[in-house]
């Protein structure tokens, strides 16, 4: 317990970062998480600045804890005790709370606000439902009616005014700031402490340089929550972030943004991060997120490598012209894919790339073919494959409900890991079926060495690689769960289940929990080793360097002809019109 001097107040504050739940109703937890929660972050070093200028009054000291349910079992009769115990009171507050995390986080909320504990809750879903449908939806209501307080928007410049409705026990059913999206620049910056970062695979921190996003993805809810206009840190605020964070002993961050490539300042906070590793010696890396074109950006690559980028994500999306232009994702061109991934493989950077399966032309027979074509010409190194999900917040989901089409109920299976509606050409079962075999289409015993060997060959880190492709194969093949869902060592606990299951007795639960636990541990060495022969193999080879394929080769003007890639004829009306254009343009200029 916190001592507070006498004639102070103590009032404590309680930030839940919640899961959701498993098919069998169990919190997806584990003793380490993958993806730290930059939400959870931002709201910390948010609030750890209401504290230092003492919002609720200079007698009263504000006690900030910071939990992820990833890695963190909540207990709500400690937290009730917790607060209890603080003389000026406190609240819960439920952040960044995604759609597939809603029906968890009011099962959190009920117990407290039984108790008479004070909850607010805010995050993507949230603002997305109020941006998009104007809060019409029934869980928001259910919310309200167990007495949550719903927040819509950013917490900057605002947390302050929850603290002190919250203090003065006046807090409000809702604080709608989604028509005021704040400026971040010079703001408190994303902090977690070094205990709870620990709890992450590697240790790993987060932040975001910027928010927002230009383009109009119909299937994103970003740019309806986040906004179209780029808001971002200034290049002294992330060097900030770098060296508070290295003051603590984090080295690893995932830099959030969206898109890091569309941020107007990337080339001035790469300088900057440049400067603390080969200047300064701060052993630093990151792991960003770009889009398709980030390679014609001059220099933006070969900075990126400079500054400690290891591990890019890239919403490649889809192969299918027709597909991408069907939801709006027309910065993604298909005659760029190979240019692009090409580059990070010369900058000896990992690549992993978002793969929609479920776009209204996919069948279960074409979503192979197109996972084939990308494993012998395109040189990406992990593929991570979403079902085609209505998120509420987007353009799709506000089309499905405007037409009364079928769209789950459950919101806990919004997690882009289940079919949430229907499909044009495939039944559910099918849709289901092209997702499981997607995963081991790709993840083949050969296709793996393949990754493995082009890794080799751009001297990049091949042992990485195998660490990311056993975790992705393993947390499909063994643990069921999506890879950016998994984590070290799955934890249940027995009475953490989801209303409507039952609770297993102790004398069922335990020693299944033990025998599956065990049986895991053994298939995930048993596939480590076995993949780990494979790497061994490739590293003792003396030609290792001298590696090539279809897909390594470099970029010609005569592929558009001979790859598979463009064989289609959606992929050739496509070629044909960019190099329209390009004449156009061409004639343009001259």
């Amino acid at each position: 317990m916190t001592h507070t001097p006498s004639g102070r107040r103590r009032y404590c504050l309680i930030l839940i970062k919640p899961s959701h739940y498993d098919d069998d109703g169990y919190v997806i937890q584990w003793a380490r998480s993958s993806i730290p929660s930059n939400s959870l972050a931002s709201l910390y070093g948010l609030a750890k600045d209401c504290a230092n200028r003492r919002v609720l009054g200079d007698d009263v000291d504000i006690d900030i804890h910071a939990f992820d349910e990833t890695n963190s079992r909540i207990r709500p009769g400690r937290i009730v005790r917790m607060i209890g115990a603080a003389s000026g009171g406190g609240m819960v507050m439920l952040v960044g709370v995604q759609s597939n995390q809603f029906p968890r986080a009011l099962d959190i909320a009920a117990p407290l606000v039984a108790r008479g504990i004070a909850v607010a809750m805010g995050g993507f879903h949230i603002s997305g439902t109020i941006a998009m449908l104007g809060g019409d939806d029934p869980d928001l209501e259910r919310a309200k009616t167990m007495g949550v307080s719903l927040f819509a928007g950013e917490a900057e410049g605002r947390l302050e005014q929850v603290l002190r409705d919250s203090a003065a026990g006046a807090l409000k059913p809702l604080y709608n700031f989604m028509n005021a999206l704040p400026s971040i620049e010079g703001t408190p910056i994303p902090l977690m402490a070094a205990e709870r970062a620990q709890r992450t695979a590697g240790g790993v921190t987060s932040f975001d340089a910027g928010r927002g996003c230009p383009y109009q993805c119909s299937f994103c809810t970003i740019i309806n929550v986040q906004g179209r206009v780029s808001r971002r840190r200034s290049p002294n605020d992330v060097e900030s972030i770098v060296r508070v964070n290295y003051a603590q002993g984090l080295r690893s961050f995932f830099i959030t943004d969206d898109n890091f490539a569309r941020n107007k300042d990337w080339e001035a906070i790469l300088d900057r991060l440049i400067q603390l590793r080969q200047v300064e010696k701060l052993n630093v890396s990151f792991i960003i997120q770009v889009d398709t074109l980030c390679h014609k950006l001059p220099n933006f690559i070969e900075k990126c490598a400079q500054a400690g980028v290891r591990r890019v994500f890239i919403g490649l999306e889809n192969i299918n012209p027709d597909n991408l232009i069907g939801a709006k994702k027309r910065q993604n061109k298909i005659t760029e894919y190979r240019k692009m991934l090409l580059a990070w493989k010369k900058a000896r950077v990992i690549t992993y790339a978002g793969y929609i399966l479920g776009f209204p032309n996919d069948t279960v027979d074409s979503i192979l073919h197109d996972i084939d074509v990308i494993k012998r010409e395109l040189p990406v190194d992990l593929l991570e494959f979403f079902y085609l999900t209505p998120l509420p917040g987007s353009e799709d989901h506000l089309k499905l409900h405007r037409a009364g089409a079928p769209l789950d109920p459950d919101l806990n299976k919004y997690d882009l890991n289940h079919v949430c509606t229907t499909h044009p050409r495939m039944s559910p079962a099918d849709w289901d079926r092209a997702y499981r075999l997607a995963w081991q289409r790709y993840y083949t015993t050969d296709h793996v060495e393949t990754i493995l060997r082009r890794v080799a060959s751009s001297r990049a880190n091949a042992s990485n690689a195998l660490f990311l492709i056993t975790w992705f194969k393993g947390s499909i093949d063994l643990e069921n769960v999506h890879p950016l869902e998994s984590g070290f060592l799955r934890k249940k606990f027995r009475r953490d289940r989801r209303p409507g299951f039952a609770i297993e007795p102790a004398w069922k639960f335990y020693p299944k929990y033990g025998a599956e636990t065990l049986i895991k541990l053994v298939r995930w060495g048993a596939l480590y080793l076995h993949l780990r022969r494979i790497y061994l193999r490739i590293k003792r080879d003396p030609q290792r360097f001298n590696y090539t394929d279809i897909a390594m080769t470099p970029v010609n003007n005569n592929e558009m002809d001979t790859l598979e890639l463009f064989g289609t004829d959606a992929a050739q009306a496509y070629v044909s019109t960019e190099q329209r254009l390009q004449k156009v343009r061409a004639g343009a200029v001259a």
